[in-house]
């Protein structure tokens, strides 16, 4: 098949989704056309294929335009790149602007006799956060009821979308996904690494975010902070944001900045989550929780809130546990009952690692490959 994906090419994990899945399909055999305004930053991490293409969204800079008007660029580059590269399907990742530029695509090429179907995954923010502003619902109610299909990644994400937008369409659940061949590392390379963050063998915590509101990492912080007063620890921050100032103030008023090491933005995680023994996210909505997924891929047990879908990725005292938004002293209290002996965290670690080898790409990724072929093979002309 000959796929164009459409996704956000910055830090998220909605591009970090995509991005994946796309190299995934390259791997099968499949044509993978990348169609975005630039190179998602996944792409260029240890990828090399002759199935793999990026086409750049170009738009103008007229004075006219207080804001470049993106949409109608996408919507025209997706036209040309399903014209000459003869795609067979689109499958976009983010209802905003994205799933509305793959309609107005879709309606002009039927105009030339061209069809193309084109499926929207729903990641999160796009219908709990940003979908919410009335200024977009009408657009997105009929650009997700106008997909040929409609995925969510978690069950919970979906009854978000059913009860905010009452949409017609059935919404199918795929789940993210991890490599979990690329979670590797030699336990002597992993205690090398270890002792440049904790040189006194103190316990690690890490949180790894975009540093949104939305994500509490203030409450990282607090949680922090508890634990540190009962047992030897550091806090290693990844990624960076609007919340940046909040948190440096915060860890000087907590008088932790001392053992707090802010990394900034990484491309991949992978090497600075194998070092870790504890992963935070007290997030006050998440749509699944890939962060987590991710940290347990690597064998690191989750302390996270019971909101949205991270129920169904961080199993309640197995893999981690569960708490509700702001109940920082809760959280502290589960994170010392893993961190309390070695036995005990040994446990916890392998569980998660059992979990995450659930959403392995291996067992997602025919979902998606079935979904593609209800389409591509009644496409006239195919």
């Amino acid at each position: 098949m000959k796929i164009g994906i459409v996704c956000y090419p910055t830090f998220g994990g909605s591009g970090v989704v995509a991005t994946e899945l796309g190299k995934a399909l390259a791997d099968k055999g499949h044509s993978v056309h990348f169609i975005t305004y630039s190179q998602p930053f996944r792409l260029g991490v240890g990828t090399f294929s002759s199935n793999l293409f990026y086409h750049e969204v170009s738009f103008i800079n007229y004075p006219l335009f207080e804001y470049q008007p993106y949409e109608s660029a996408l919507a025209s580059k997706l036209v040309d790149v399903v014209k000459y590269e003869q795609l067979d399907l689109l499958h976009v990742h983010y209802a905003i602007p994205h799933a509305s530029a793959a309609l107005m695509a879709r309606n002009i090429l039927a105009t030339e006799g061209i069809q193309i179907p084109f499926i929207t995954t729903l990641h999160g923010t796009d219908i709990t956060l940003v979908g919410k502003d009335p200024s977009f619902g009408p657009v997105i109610r009929y650009s997700l009821n106008q997909s040929d299909a409609v995925t969510a990644v978690s069950e919970s994400l979906k009854r978000d979308t059913d009860s905010i937008f009452r949409i017609t369409k059935d919404i199918e659940v795929i789940p993210n996904f991890i490599n979990m061949a690329e979670y590797k590392l030699s336990e002597n390379e992993n205690k090398c690494q270890k002792k440049q963050f904790a040189p006194n063998g103190e316990k690690i915590l890490i949180h790894v975010s975009n540093f949104r509101k939305v994500k509490r990492v203030e409450d990282v912080l607090r949680v922090f902070d508890k634990v540190r007063k009962q047992m030897p620890a550091k806090l290693i921050l990844v990624g960076d944001g609007p919340e940046r100032g909040n948190i440096e103030k915060l860890c000087r008023e907590l008088q932790t900045c001392g053992d707090i090491i802010s990394l900034g933005k990484i491309n991949d995680p992978k090497e600075v989550l194998s070092v870790a023994d504890l992963f935070l996210l007290p997030s006050e909505t998440e749509s699944f929780g890939l962060a987590a997924l991710e940290a347990m891929a690597m064998g690191v047990p989750v302390i996270s809130t019971n909101t949205g879908g991270l129920p169904e990725v961080n199993v309640q005292g197995i893999t981690g546990f569960l708490s509700n938004v702001g109940d920082v002293d809760n959280m502290a209290a589960n994170a010392m009952r893993i961190l309390k002996d070695n036995e005990t965290l040994k446990r916890f670690s392998d569980k998660a690692r059992e979990q995450a080898q659930r959403f392995d790409i291996s067992k997602i990724l025919p979902y998606y490959e079935e979904l593609y072929s209800r389409f591509v093979k009644d496409k006239v002309g195919v």
